[in-house]
């Protein structure tokens, strides 16, 4: 053991630190730097302390309803969000039935699909010219809730199910025992048990709709905005940066709130999971059950098929018979303009540019995992929700944040071909850290001791020992974030060159323009994008340990 201790205290210090400088350089250059922009733009004017872009919009009216729309849609997106998913939740955590686990794949990928995806779906199904004949909600404040509910709906199921699925039944067989009703039982004593499943999940739902952006874009259209959408507007649009600035310090404030408390939540949830057991699936006997069982998965079949279904239909139908017309067009420079970027090119910026997130997200993700495990429980505790705070972060926010703050040298990045997958990187590599922290966190310590006792330096002991058994995780990471630059919208739109559209930016550019062939050419690139991101999640779904018990 003596050479074991000579090997730790002689070599591994060193690239401890180097390791843990990756994430935290990272964060601190392009996350806090770009904060601090910010919050300078809200109260300084030149060098000079000043309130009156706050004061300007805090007293005006209509900021004054667009804070309040945001507040109220989210809020009523997610109590519609629980009310359609929650009776689902008590079917997955309770009985066993066939196709269950294909049932709960199919319920999340809405939530895996880019937001720009999710609206052009439905505008597919119900929008103007949608496959519902007679039915028009396009820019109607229906149409965002029934979006908002499509994407958030596995978010309350898979939460909510997972820890419905560990709640010990005596208890409730005791209440029936002492003559409740079944109405009693679940009121009295199974809702009780769920509740911070149900406020974790109902709370990360409504920082989901508090922040929403393509779908308010697309869907609301100029009739509906919330904080996150007049962001963009008042820097994209209006040139108004201090009072982009000023709200998106409001928000930052409220999504980092909201996160501590979900988070707060979590812990209790994932506490109390390790103490009971999962308890008996029961199979579907009576009538009543059967029902039961057959209303979820055709509900689930339904609502969570038909808007992708509808994408993928009026992409393939031209004059009113199938072709694939749009799919050809996509190869086309109809405009001859030389600024114009085909969606090849599209295609080809945003493959480039999730191959960069993909390796930086790798990189920077691995080091963040391997520094909260060898820190220490104290520092790791403290690192970890560090690591985190870009998803508490809304992309329009992130990428306001690096345009004001990253034009100048030695940091002059503005016009950079790196600012996209830089950009990516905030918002994949958290995803990465959650995949690899497990795994890393389950390699027995004795393991490395033996390797280090054989003489093998800290870079043998890695990629002999530890990479090996990380290799699933880094590949589900790996393809996360591959998924996720691929379809991120907020940012991109912010932040990337007319030369450097991506596919999501084309098919908001595609939905913002007249005609058949640029709305049929809007739905083939979002069923491309739909089909790639679909398939990149089930293939993480075979690399996930923990199934349906997690989010």
């Amino acid at each position: 053991m003596d050479r074991i201790d000579v090997v730790r205290k002689g070599a591994r210090p060193i690239p401890r630190l180097a390791v843990a400088l990756v994430p935290l350089g990272f964060l601190g250059i392009f996350y806090f730097y770009p904060l601090g922009g910010i919050f300078h733009r809200s109260f300084f004017s030149g060098e000079i302390f000043s309130m009156a872009t706050l004061l300007d919009l805090a007293t005006s009216r209509r900021m004054a309803g667009i804070v309040w729309f945001t507040f109220w849609q989210a809020g009523i997106s997610t109590l519609l969000t629980l009310l359609c998913a929650l009776p689902c939740a008590y079917v997955m955590a309770n009985f066993d039935f066939k196709a269950k686990k294909l049932i709960m794949t199919l319920a999340t990928i809405p939530f895996v699909l880019p937001t720009i995806v999710v609206a052009a779906a439905f505008q597919a199904l119900a929008g103007e010219n949608g496959l519902v004949g007679g039915i028009n909600l396009e820019h109607s404040i229906a149409m965002i809730f029934l979006a908002h509910v499509f994407y958030n709906f596995s978010v309350v199921l898979r939460i909510t199910t997972g820890f419905w699925s560990f709640l010990r039944q005596e208890m409730g067989e005791a209440a029936a025992m002492l003559g409740a009703t079944p109405g009693q039982v679940f009121f009295k004593v199974t809702l009780p048990l769920l509740r911070p499943a149900i406020l974790a999940s109902a709370i990360l739902v409504f920082i989901f709709c508090f922040s929403s952006f393509g779908v308010i874009l697309v869907l609301g259209g100029p009739g509906f905005s919330t904080v996150e959408v007049e962001i963009y507007r008042q820097a994209a649009h209006l040139f108004n940066l201090p009072g982009a600035a000023v709200l998106s310090l409001f928000q930052i404030c409220f999504t980092f709130g909201m996160m501590w408390i979900y988070t707060t939540l979590q812990k209790r949830i994932t506490t109390f999971i390790p103490q009971s057991q999962s308890h008996a699936l029961k199979p579907v006997n009576t009538l009543k059950e059967k029902l039961m069982v057959a209303s979820c998965v055709g509900f689930i079949l339904v609502f969570c098929l038909s808007p992708m279904a509808a994408l993928v239909v009026k992409s393939l139908v031209f004059d009113g018979s199938l072709s694939l017309a749009f799919y050809r067009e996509l190869f086309q420079n109809t405009s001859g303009s030389l600024f114009y970027v085909s969606p090849v090119d599209a295609v080809e910026n945003s493959l480039v540019f999730a191959a960069a997130t993909l390796a930086l997200a790798v990189v920077i993700g691995v080091c963040a995992a391997s520094t909260i495990q060898r820190t220490g429980k104290r520092i790791g505790a403290f690192l970890d929700p560090i690591f985190m705070l870009p998803l508490s972060t809304s992309a329009v926010t992130l990428g306001f944040g690096i345009i004001i703050t990253l034009d100048k040298p030695p940091l002059n990045l503005r016009t950079s071909v790196m600012l996209v997958p830089i950009a990516h990187t905030l918002v994949a590599f958290p995803f990465v850290v959650r995949s690899v922290l497990p795994a890393i966190s389950s390699i027995p310590a004795s393991l490395r001791e033996a390797a280090s006792l054989l003489g093998a330096t800290p870079a043998r002991v890695w990629f002999h020992v530890d990479l090996p058994i990380m290799a699933r995780a880094i590949t589900a990471g790996a393809v996360f974030a591959f998924t996720m630059s691929l379809g991120e919208f907020g940012a991109t739109l912010f932040i990337a060159r007319p030369e450097y559209s991506t596919m999501p930016v084309a098919i908001y550019r595609f939905l913002g323009q007249p005609g058949t062939m640029n709305y049929g050419q809007a739905m083939a690139v979002s069923s491309m994008l739909m089909l790639v991101t679909a398939v990149g999640f089930l293939f993480i779904e075979r690399f996930r340990s923990f199934g349906d018990r997690g989010f």
